[in-house]
């Protein structure tokens, strides 16, 4: 079953241009993986700190593989470095 992934990254004040460098640097890479359908990150409209990242996966195998990868590992820890919350990524279903 398609995996949808959506993660949400509310950075401190004065980060949020490298928040930005690491989330698209990050959905570069990603977008080569196997098993990944696609990627996309998004910016608030109305809070320049608030990002979120969006991906498609063939299924939860694939992003078990993805999650496991010595780069996602390093993305991860530079945003908890970043971010004003704790760490939190939503794996999800299509209803419809």
């Amino acid at each position: 079953m398609e995996l949808f992934i959506f993660a949400r990254f509310h950075v401190q004040d004065g980060c949020e241009v490298e928040a930005s460098a690491i989330l698209r640097e990050q959905a570069r890479r990603v977008r080569e993986e196997t098993g990944c359908l696609g990627i996309d990150i998004f910016a608030s409209v109305r809070d320049p700190r608030l990002f979120y990242l969006h991906s498609r996966w063939i299924d939860e195998a694939a992003f078990d593989c993805h999650a496991e990868l010595l780069d996602t590992l390093h993305f991860v820890t530079r945003m908890e470095r970043l971010i004003d919350h704790p760490f939190d990524v939503t794996r999800s279903f299509r209803l419809s």
